[in-house]
């Protein structure tokens, strides 16, 4: 009789455990609701993280993982995810990593994730990003390729924005491409000097009020001119 009375008793309390977990999930649910519709960012992840402590799940961790992400907290959202290579990650994760490793100055391993997602799914955005770390960790010729890819798969509708001025602007895709071939050239050889300005002068011509290209350009153009002043 014990036995059973024990037995009675523990199965009421996991049934009142289930019924206070589902009021929970219930709760966090109505709350996050609430908060993504009053735009409260850090009730939305208060919210999620609830969530996913109650009822963990992938879906849940990447969700919560972006969130972070696209408000800039990158930190978090990587201790979330993680920072290895994953074949069962998500695209979303692989998103997530790749955007949160370049924005905390982690090329190598930023290149890594967007090398799996453009192994998902080709395209010229994707290639971009990769042409573009691979330059800053110095491959430059493979970096070539993937910009040979985006030139042809850009199309004219295609725009990528650029943040070094005080006022963010975007410029044609292509344009963008044709400026990193400038600089890869440029640092394989540094005497492709006049390679480099005429990939800058290109990029220019697609779109003229490219302020990066113009810049590239002028600091190859000073570089020049002190080179025939100073020859060795």
């Amino acid at each position: 009789m014990k036995r059973i009375a024990l037995l009675g008793c523990l199965l009421i309390a996991l049934g009142a455990q289930a019924q206070t977990n589902d009021a929970l999930k219930s709760h966090y649910q109505a709350y996050y609701l609430q908060m993504k519709k009053q735009g409260d960012v850090r009730g939305v992840i208060n919210a999620l993280t609830h969530m996913y402590v109650l009822e963990p799940s992938m879906a849940r961790r990447d969700t919560l993982a972006y969130v972070y992400a696209n408000n800039e907290q990158y930190i978090p959202a990587l201790n979330l995810i993680g920072v290895d290579i994953n074949p069962n990650d998500s695209d979303i994760a692989l998103q997530v990593k790749a955007l949160s490793l370049k924005s905390i100055n982690q090329p190598n391993r930023a290149l890594q994730q967007f090398q799996e997602l453009f192994k998902r799914n080709p395209n010229a955005y994707l290639a971009y990003e990769i042409a573009d770390l691979k330059i800053q960790v110095g491959e430059n010729a493979g970096a070539l390729t993937d910009i040979e890819y985006g030139v042809n798969n850009a199309t004219a509708e295609m725009k990528y924005a650029f943040y070094e001025r005080q006022q963010p602007y975007e410029v044609s895709l292509k344009a963008a491409f044709i400026h990193l071939r400038g600089l890869a050239l440029y640092n394989m050889n540094k005497n492709n000097i006049d390679k480099a300005i005429a990939s800058f002068d290109e990029a220019l011509a697609i779109d003229p009020n490219f302020n990066l290209a113009s810049l590239s350009k002028q600091a190859l153009e000073s570089r020049k001119a002190q080179a025939a002043e100073n020859p060795e």
